[in-house]
């Protein structure tokens, strides 16, 4: 794990998903993908979210060591992170080349998962679970 020096140029993205946020800085230089201080796979329990968060450069067809990565990741669970690193990561991308995005748009990483969990509602058990009804 490189230290990443703070004077050098970074693109920075936030992603979001659930109420996972991630903010990912984007260094041209290759310095590995560090989230939270550890690497992709000590991070993420199960090889698809790591491979959820490489899927931007799959998409762009990068080379692999082009682009270095940081990320700082709170919020919800594993997946939701993985996913919401993906958002920033591609966010981050376009603002290096303007002709990432349609690619990225096409494979639909740039567009924010706004699904979240609906909040319980008083009187009901849970958001639309009512008590159960009796006549009499």
């Amino acid at each position: 794990m490189a230290k990443v020096d703070t004077k050098d140029k970074y693109f920075e993205g936030i992603g979001r998903r659930k109420t996972a946020t991630a903010r990912v800085r984007l260094y041209k230089k290759d310095v590995g993908v560090t989230i939270n201080d550890k690497t992709c796979k000590e991070y993420f329990k199960t090889p698809e979210q790591c491979q959820a968060v490489t899927a931007p450069f799959d998409t762009i067809k990068a080379e692999k060591g082009e682009y270095g990565i940081t990320v700082k990741v709170s919020g919800s669970g594993l997946s939701a992170q993985a996913e919401a690193v993906r958002h920033g990561l591609a966010r981050a991308l376009v603002m290096i080349d303007e002709e990432f995005k349609s690619r990225l748009r096409r494979a639909g990483f740039l567009t924010r998962d706004s699904r979240m969990v609906e909040r319980k509602k008083p009187g009901l058990k849970k958001a639309r679970k009512a008590p159960q009804w009796s006549k009499r």
